[in-house]
């Protein structure tokens, strides 16, 4: 079924597969085939008395319907046939022949006596009425826009589709209240010049007819495999134990997505083991309630009502004795001692995550001993008394050396080397010479 061509999901696209009458199929193949049925009963030879004589015929996007083969056509995957409809006919594709059909039938609950016949394989004129119309759509579908806005109608166009004769449009459009659209069917039919069919979906159907990628990085699972929507609610997600958080729980249709529906029911005979989530328990110390339940490890969480930082982690098993044991009417150990606790870091990072600081940027421990060491000497310098001339001329210099005297006179009669080249080296400070206090 797959021929490598990438289309939007609209079946007026041509991927080159051939037909039995040798004109070119219009088909759309690939992951873009949305609600394509894998027919694991192609390799299979029946008998030719039990042969199927409906097939599966599918139109834009996911629309799709059964037709009986009443002239026994050779039809096959791909074929593109005109089929009957109401009023003229339509163009379609066949999506699924033989056995699996009556499976499929059984399946939707779709009736044999509402069944529409296939006329025959489409020849060229009926393609070409059926592609010029297609190309109209995106257009029809602006200006449908525009005449519901001037009507001040609130509702969303949301797909048009053309008729394989173009002798219809359907509009499909989305709606939160019931819309008046006798007005608007009006303008439609004086723009359009053609029979007009308005459809309302919901705003599931709207993003399985579009398309587009969901967060898992996947195509919509509504617009290629998932054919029924089951409703999707909050509980599926305290099941879980998922933080109720729109913005992740949403999907392209704005609604609750459908995949967390997929392991409810594994959650579901996960819990079953556990204690109630409003369990608690009476200790020694006081109260003690449940805070959070792992699924995968079989643990729960439990902290003190007046003292909710810090959790104690028990395993299932043990909460149940000591819920029997709170029955009987004794009280239990306290926390800590059943249990130390291993979720400090956890109640750290709670406390960081409301600290409004938490985003500025924090200095090393290098910058602070830097600090702290400019602040001491600051103190130092406060402390330590100022020195004036009078300290500095009752303060005894040191007495030098005679050898260092001797050195010093060396160097004053070095000659004229030393004259013409300065030293560049500070000369000590000398003190005043000491006066004699006999004098």
């Amino acid at each position: 079924m797959s021929c490598g061509c990438k289309t939007s999901g609209d079946s007026a696209h041509s991927c080159g597969t051939k037909s039995a009458n040798g004109c070119e199929s219009v088909n759309t193949c690939g992951n873009s085939y949305k609600l394509s049925v894998f027919d694991w009963l192609s390799n299979i030879n029946n008998p030719v008395e039990n042969r199927c004589d409906y097939v599966e015929v599918r139109f834009k996007n996911d629309r799709k319907s059964f037709y009986k083969n009443v002239n026994n056509i050779p039809l096959h995957i791909g074929s593109v046939i005109t089929v009957e409809s109401s009023p003229g006919h339509d163009v379609g594709v066949v999506s699924l022949t033989g056995e699996l059909v009556k499976i499929q039938m059984k399946k939707k609950k779709f009736s044999e006596e509402a069944s529409l016949k296939i006329y025959r394989l489409a020849n060229q004129k009926d393609l070409e009425v059926w592609q010029e119309a297609r190309k109209k759509e995106d257009n029809v579908k602006i200006e449908a826009r525009k005449i519901a806005h001037r009507l001040g109608l609130e509702m969303k166009v949301t797909d048009v589709e053309y008729q394989g004769d173009a002798s219809k449009i359907t509009f499909y459009y989305t709606a939160d209240n019931r819309v008046d659209f006798r007005q608007l069917i009006k303008d439609y039919a004086a723009a359009f010049r053609t029979k007009i069919d308005m459809k309302q979906i919901g705003f599931r159907q709207e993003a399985a007819k579009v398309g587009g990628i969901g967060s898992c990085g996947r195509e919509l699972c509504c617009s290629t495999w998932l054919t029924d929507f089951r409703s999707v609610n909050t509980n599926v997600a305290r099941y879980q134990q998922l933080s109720i958080n729109p913005q992740k729980l949403a999907g392209q249709c704005g609604k609750l997505k459908c995949c967390l529906n997929y392991e409810l029911d594994s959650y579901l005979d996960a819990l079953s083991d556990f204690p109630s989530s409003s369990t608690t328990l009476e200790t020694e110390k006081g109260k003690a309630f449940c805070i959070k339940i792992d699924v995968f490890k079989k643990k729960m969480w439990f902290a003190y009502v007046e003292n909710s930082i810090a959790w104690y982690d028990f395993d299932i098993d043990l909460v149940k004795k000591l819920i029997s044991k709170n029955k009987r009417g004794e009280k239990t150990l306290p926390l800590e001692d059943l249990k130390q606790p291993e979720t400090s870091l956890h109640s750290i990072d709670l406390i960081q995550e409301n600290n409004v600081d938490r985003f500025e940027k924090k200095k090393g421990p290098h910058h602070k001993n830097k600090s702290q060491n400019r602040q001491n000497n600051n103190q130092q310098r406060k402390n330590k008394p100022e020195r004036s001339e009078n300290t500095n001329a009752n303060h005894q210099p040191k007495q030098q050396k005679p050898q260092q005297q001797a050195g010093q006179m060396e160097k004053v009669e070095a000659g004229s080397d030393a004259e013409k080249k300065p030293n560049k080296k500070k000369f000590k400070k000398k003190y005043p010479p000491k006066k004699d206090k006999n004098a």
